[in-house]
């Protein structure tokens, strides 16, 4: 055992020691952190022994510079003066070109480009070292072991550190959110730093980095002066190494954490570093590929039969189209429309849906006077999902929501259909609207963008890393309303709120929970407080009676539970205002959030022609109604009291939820209700994928 600390590849045995017991604790602390996860001892033993396999995958990927440095490391370089140091950089640099020349990009992308940057690397080293003396050559290679050893142990604690974050914000391992967090790191890292102390950490995490290599440096040593260790021997050991990593990278599979029925295990079992490649390979996932399907002729036949309604009728003989004319009988009501779409709000906030803390009072007593919709789902979990949901009126397709897809411009939209019948549509945002490329996507699909670089500075009260405080984007939206209404034109607006997001900051001095306390209460009743101000001052316009008030949720504050979709954490409220057109009512239809577009233009009696997956929810038979939630890979479909669940690797689940509680209890799997779920989500990937799904 000694010997395995004291060779030349110490170093590597040791690295990946390390990297285990971090995996093993970072699993013990989600674990404790989540009290009610309800994973038992088994469950977590099995997550343990499953995420090990995962772990070792990812230190062998690891480690790999490491093996190549110590593997290659040639002691006749460093003594030798001029021709075989000049030889050694010259082959390396053919070796380059050669690489460069004769292997196709196309074989494996992630591995040319890790021995591209390697070889590089390795003649700019040598390039370097050929001016250099001699004794600074040997003082280098043990100085720059220590360097990268540290970086490397460094990176190590932050992942740690960073997956208790991410867990503790979202309760699961990496996913898109953190690839996006990867993408917009001004926004990120100014979030991370408003929200958490983050000099003392990682000021902390320095200092750990450093007393581990300091102990370490025995074996650093010993990886270095070691040097008379044979080249055969030396390959022998390099080769094992890399076949190891070559095995693993092709045979772990993502699969094998899904071992239970219990989400939280199944997330302990993961391992973070391998679940964030997974998510950054994974952008769009092809759902002929990665789920059943039924015959195309078949879902769109059953997606055509559940559109059908009395006002809708169905345009040309193309099977492969859901295009149809919606007809309401009377006149059109050219009203205006707002629709707030608020951050994070979900229906368990509100005391309409038996909160006690009071933390939306305005939106409690406007439920009376609105139509209260109690039966709403979101489709996802991330703003993005939600806003495809409300504009697009279309199924959360695999993978990343449309609003982050390349090629995602005209687009059958909410505001391409308002607009072609003479409104003004836009869309506001709080923060820089770059941000989740929502100006490129709304830029593109029938709105005009307009976001916090429309505020002059002198006139925001507060902002973060987000954007502007609510109360700054509604005098926003009041000026460019006001604006529109002169214009004569009606208007349809779709304003998204920020500041119910970390790190929940807001200006002091506006309710009663004190902003230093950074809480998501205080952040909830603060944007209940704005949207109060808002309405209160819309009320003095001259267009506020003619205007049709939207406030719904792009999705709730959390969607955690024991199972994959708890459907609790979809549950989300909407409210549509206007007191002197519509009467209070509490509409207890289950209703999809891509049934609120439709469902507005109803209002309007608005006849269009539809290629809308969405409903008007107000007028659709009961024997009709279903919701869709979703993960970036599971496929909920909610009816009758019933989730079907679809999963990649052609999977099909069907459960009783919890609607209370969010549990699901499964039960045999119904062939018809399975196929209607297959027939929606197949329906849109084949028109999306075919590009049939334009305005």
């Amino acid at each position: 055992m000694k010997n395995v600390f004291r060779n030349r590849f110490s170093l590597i045995v040791l690295i990946v020691l390390l990297m285990l017991v971090l995996s093993f604790l970072t699993r013990v602390v989600l674990l404790l952190s989540t009290p009610a996860s309800g994973v038992s001892a088994i469950q977590f033993v099995s997550a343990l022994f499953i995420g090990g396999m995962y772990d070792l995958s990812v230190a062998s990927l690891i480690v790999i510079p490491f093996v190549l440095h110590l593997w290659l490391q040639n002691e006749f370089i460093y003594r030798l003066k001029v021709l075989p140091f000049v030889t050694a950089g010259f082959l390396t640099f053919m070796g380059i070109l050669l690489f460069t020349h004769l292997v196709p990009k196309d074989y494996n992308k992630d591995l040319y480009h890790i021995l591209l940057y390697y070889l590089t690397a390795r003649f700019a080293i040598y390039l370097f070292l050929f001016f250099m003396p001699y004794h600074f050559r040997l003082q280098w290679r043990t100085g720059f072991l220590y360097i990268v050893t540290a970086l490397t142990v460094f990176l190590l604690l932050m992942n740690a550190v960073s997956e208790w974050f991410f867990w503790r914000e979202f309760s699961t391992r990496y996913n898109f959110i953190a690839v996006d967090y990867l993408v917009y790191t001004t926004e990120v890292l100014g979030n991370i730093s408003e929200s958490y102390p983050l000099v003392p950490i990682v000021s902390t995490l320095v200092v750990i980095a450093i007393v581990v290599v300091v102990v370490m440096r025995h074996p650093i040593k010993e990886s270095v002066s070691r040097v008379h260790m044979s080249f055969a021997k030396r390959s022998l050991i390099a080769g094992g190494l890399f076949l190891f990593a070559f095995s693993s990278y092709n045979i772990v599979n993502g699969k094998w954490r899904h071992f239970s029925t219990n989400e939280y295990a199944n997330s302990l079992a993961g391992n973070g570093i391998y679940e964030f490649a997974v998510a950054f390979t994974q952008n769009e996932l092809d759902f002929y590929k990665f789920y059943k399907t039924i015959p195309d002729t078949t879902a769109f036949s059953k997606v055509r039969q559940q559109l059908t309604t009395p006002n809708s009728h169905f345009i040309g003989k193309d099977l492969y189209s859901i295009e149809r004319d919606i007809t309401y009988p009377g006149p059109e009501r050219k009203l205006n429309v707002v629709m707030i779409s608020v951050e994070s709000l979900s229906a368990d906030f509100m005391k309409a849906f038996g909160s006690t803390e009071n933390i939306t009072p305005y939106l409690d007593s406007l439920s009376k006077k609105s139509l209260l919709f109690t039966q709403l789902y979101s489709s996802g979990t991330r703003t993005v999902r939600g806003l495809e949901a409300l504009s697009l009126s279309i199924p959360p397709s695999p993978g990343q929501s449309i609003v982050k897809r390349p090629d995602n411009a005209h687009l059958f939209s909410m505001g391409s259909v308002l607009r072609a019948h003479g409104y003004t549509t836009q869309y506001l945002y709080g923060g820089y609207s770059y941000f989740d490329n929502m100006k490129e996507f709304f830029g593109n699909n029938g709105y005009t963008v307009i976001d916090r670089s429309s505020i002059p500075a002198d006139k925001i009260h507060y902002e973060n890393i987000w954007g502007v405080a609510d109360e700054d984007l509604f005098t926003l939206a009041l000026n460019v309303l006001d604006k529109d209404n002169s214009a004569g034109k009606p208007f349809f607006t779709h304003i998204m709120t920020v500041s119910n997001h970390r790190p929940y900051t807001y200006p002091d001095g506006r309710i009663d929970i004190p902003a230093a306390m950074q809480v998501r209460q205080g952040a909830v009743k603060y944007t209940d407080y704005s949207i109060n101000k808002f309405l209160r001052e819309a009320s003095h316009k001259p267009w506020f009676d003619s205007t049709v008030f939207v406030i719904v949720a792009d999705h709730c504050a959390g969607s955690a539970g024991s199972v994959e979709l708890p459907v609790t954490g979809y549950h989300i409220p909407m409210l549509i205002y206007a007191p002197k057109i519509l009467q209070p009512q509490e509409v207890n239809t289950l209703t999809a959030q891509i049934d609120v577009a439709p469902t507005i233009l109803g209002l309007l009696h608005l006849d269009y022609r539809s290629k809308f997956f969405g409903q008007d929810v107000l007028n659709t038979p009961s024997d009709k109604q279903r919701a869709f939630i979703s993960t970036y890979q599971g496929l909920g479909y909610l009816r009758d009291g019933k989730l079907v669940v679809q999963s990649p690797v052609k999977t099909v689940h069907e459960y009783i939820p919890d609607f209370h509680n969010g549990n699901a209890a499964p039960v045999q799997v119904e062939p018809d209700l399975s196929r209607e779920a297959i027939a929606y989500y197949q329906s849109i990937s084949w028109l999306l994928k075919n590009r049939k799904q334009s305005f």
